[in-house]
């Protein structure tokens, strides 16, 4: 994601946050982050088999765990201290990521130009860096270190989007077993058989779990288009009565059960660890999916707020889940080896007919549960694809406000069909929880280690330790769930390292191939003086017309196009280097939309100009765009010459302009019908529309314009008559002879990931007789 961030962009973050805006945008973080993290007592203790618990004391020490780690991890470790390290309203492992690559200079894409400097050149100062510390120093020295934390960063990114597969698939699944288990005490109001009741159960549980989630998970995933904020308004009072209900619940039975308050003390947990074996260290895998969704409400941050997202856990989800479990714990410590059920949180519910409602506001409420993994993943694949780590896919923003809330189909449709396999294959919560739990408590130690490394660079020297303090307490603790975690690698726990190393694989290949491309186009790139001294020798020649030449770098001439040179020697008499930066805010204002420069002297006529958008803005079609990028070029020769000595004919020094200039006079001709599309969904159903026809031409003479600037202007104005050319770079890549396994194996899969994923988001719909496609192999 680009960190820099323009005049327009700063007006946008720094918004000042109302505390109208806190209580709505918390309400809906309900139905979005929070559904995760309040569904947990639904499988938490009912994942596990009563045959482990050796006595009902161990149930309190079980208690005493749930207490502690909900008040350590989530309230903590989150609330308290990793939401302070967001990257402009981004959360999630990505974003942690993101933050070192600008503070410590560990980012592995090769440097062009500095964005910084080409965002804020108008106000005539860079932003001052940090003093480096020793930290930064030994962490930007060693190129080892780079990529261990990219690998840090890909490994936490693939285990959200594991969690976001395999958590729709336990929370529906335990819903629809207390479904099943509900329906069952229905039949001997039917049947006084034992014979039919039995009968009855052997269909109940061959038809009702398993199918029953599928159509839940199709319908949840195919409610994702509808964008977080109607989602969020939809499922936030569902979350309401669901923590009322099982807060309510749970406190009736502290109430009859008072002694459980007791297991609040950590001694409860020193007497576990003291007897521990391999039997009791398997529980601690159950109890951390207490936790499960604390990852999320993290990665969540960009759909909402840091101040909603905080306001809404400690006032209203930790004091409801820790009523929850202190009451589930209490009963269950109380009836324990009365049934196979008794671990389950329907169980403590114990009036009959309310144990009816509790059956269907937990189908709910694993439908909202889902939500937040889901969303998550959503928030992590922007993230990774906008740092290059993960193949083109289309990003629908679906807010004009927050700009983090984003619906990603193509992720969404992977997501269904890879957790309705694993319910599938599965069908058992013991089993999707170990992978779940394992997924959960590996997230959160990738967060730890990369959490200690903020407070290590953002923080002064004589603080420094409290990095390492932070490592030691947090990791210690993650450490402990982990190896518990371990344990039931060969129970299900593997699912999650196979799919983990497939989606690595994704995302190390794909980040490979983007480096070695724009490696190739940094160090390939040609300067003016090629193109203009050296040209002429190669006998090209200047035909009539403009050349838009797309690029993705921001100083120099592409290589591509010096290839196309060398080829076929002739370009336009008027060149625009043409590029594109998308900026963290909804909407650019037309007149701050173009960084208009020269590239050499006037008599080359080659420009380059940035196109700043922002995730909600559309570029219309070709003409209508070719339009304002010809009115702004004519602005900037006209402001050129007013300003002569601000403007430096060198690389990098550009200005902020508009297209509602006076150079140059727009002329409507008529009217012809073209297509509209979206600048970050290409690939969408164009719509038809009417657009006008404007040619250009000179205002009536103007005694304060100098002649060569009408001159120059003229001639912009016939270029634009002969016509215009559109060069696009085609690239591919290709392995030297030699190569070893490992090297020819990412570039192979990069090459099936580019030809398979979305095109490139072009940004204009530009027609055929006007596109050039220059096909150019990278020899890597």
């Amino acid at each position: 994601m680009d960190p820099s961030l323009s005049p327009v962009s700063i007006h946008y973050a720094i918004k000042k946050e109302t505390w109208r805006g806190v209580v709505v945008l918390s309400f809906q973080s309900l139905g979005v982050v929070y559904g995760r993290l309040s569904t947990t007592p639904l499988y938490a203790f009912g994942s596990i088999d009563p045959s482990h618990i050796k006595s009902g004391q161990q149930i309190y020490e079980l208690f005493s765990f749930v207490f502690w780690t909900l008040t350590i991890i989530p309230l903590l470790k989150y609330a308290f201290i990793v939401f302070k390290a967001d990257d402009n309203g981004e959360g999630g492992t990505f974003a942690l990521y993101s933050l070192l690559c600008r503070r410590a200079n560990v980012g592995l894409l090769p440097s062009d130009v500095n964005d910084t400097e080409l965002m804020h050149q108008e106000e005539g100062t860079l932003s001052k860096m940090n003093v480096e510390s020793r930290a930064r120093r030994t962490i930007g020295r060693y190129k080892s270190s780079h990529y261990l934390l990219l690998l840090l960063a890909l490994v936490g990114s693939c285990l959200i989007i594991c969690d976001g597969i395999f958590t729709p698939a336990l929370l529906v699944l335990s819903a629809t077993s207390d479904l099943r288990r509900s329906l069952s005490k229905l039949a001997p109001r039917f049947t006084s058989s034992d014979k039919a009741r039995q009968s009855v159960d052997k269909y109940l549980k061959r038809f009702i779990p398993v199918p029953v989630a599928c159509v839940i998970l199709v319908c949840l995933f195919m409610l994702q288009r509808y964008g977080t904020n109607r989602v969020g308004v939809i499922f936030a009072p569902i979350v309401i009565v669901w923590l009322v209900f099982i807060s309510g619940f749970g406190l009736y039975n502290i109430i009859h059960h008072p002694q459980i308050l007791w297991a609040i003390s950590p001694t409860y947990m020193f007497r576990f660890i003291n007897k521990i074996d391999i039997t009791s260290l398997k529980l601690l895998s159950n109890i951390v999916l207490c936790i499960a969704g604390s990852e999320a409400m993290f990665a969540d941050l960009g759909h909402f707020s840091n101040r909603s997202i905080k306001v809404t856990f400690i006032f209203l989800v930790y004091p409801a889940l820790v009523l929850c479990y202190a009451g589930q714990a209490a009963f269950f410590s109380q009836h324990l080896g009365t049934s196979d059920d008794v671990a389950h949180l329907s169980e403590s519910v114990t009036h009959r007919h309310l144990q009816h409602i509790f059956t269907i506001l937990s189908l709910f409420a694993s439908l909202v549960g889902s939500q937040a993994t889901i969303t998550a993943s959503f928030s992590i694949i922007n993230q990774c694809q906008a740092l290059a780590c993960f193949p083109r896919v289309k990003v629908i923003h679906t807010s004009d406000k927050v700009r983090g809330q984003v619906y990603v189909p193509d992720a969404n449709w992977m997501l269904m069909i890879l957790s309705l396999s694993i319910l599938i294959g599965f069908r058992d919560i013991s089993t999707i929880a170990n992978a779940t739990g394992l997924a959960v408590i590996c997230g959160m130690l990738v967060t730890t280690c990369l959490m200690s490394l903020i407070i290590a660079l953002q923080w002064e020297k004589s603080v420094a330790f409290l990095s390492v303090l932070f490592l030691l307490f947090f990791g210690s603790i993650e450490a402990l769930y982990l190896s518990s975690c371990f344990l039931n690698f060969t129970e299900g726990a593997w699912c999650i390292v196979v799919l983990s190393l497939i989606f690595m694989t994704i995302m190390v290949s794909w980040h490979y191939g983007t480096i070695k491309k724009y490696e190739f186009d940094v160090e390939n790139r040609v300067t003016v003086d090629w193109l203009t001294d050296l040209s002429p020798g190669l006998g090209v020649s200047r035909v009539p017309g403009i050349g838009f030449i797309h690029t993705n770098i921001v100083t120099g001439i592409p290589a591509f196009f010096s290839h196309f040179i060398t080829n076929l020697p002739a370009f336009h008499q008027v060149l625009i280097l043409l590029s594109f930066k998308s900026l963290p805010v909804p909407y650019i204002p037309k007149n701050e939309r173009y960084l208009v420069g020269r590239i050499g002297h006037k008599e080359y006529k080659i420009y380059r100009c940035i196109v700043r958008y922002g995730y909600r803005d559309h570029v219309r079609d070709v003409n209508d765009f070719e339009d304002q990028i010809i009115s702004s070029i004519g602005e900037f020769i006209a402001r050129e010459e007013r300003h002569h000595e601000a403007l430096v004919l060198q690389e990098g020094r550009m200005i902020i302009l508009g297209t509602n200039g006076n150079a140059l006079v727009p002329v409507v001709e008529g009217e012809s019908f073209q297509q509209v599309t979206d600048i970050e969904n290409p690939t969408t159903t164009t719509t038809t529309t009417r657009r006008k026809k404007v040619r250009f031409i000179l205002p009536v003479s103007n005694p304060k314009m100098n002649s060569s600037v009408r001159k120059e202007l003229q001639e912009l104005v016939d270029a634009r008559e002969s016509g215009t050319a559109y060069f696009l770079g085609h690239s591919h890549l290709k392995v030297r002879k030699g190569s070893n396994f490992v090297k020819q194996f990412l570039v192979m899969a990069y090459a099936f990931l580019d030809r398979n994923c979305r095109e490139p988001p072009n940004a204009l719909n530009i027609p055929h007789a006007a596109l050039l496609e220059v096909g150019m192999v990278y020899t890597i």
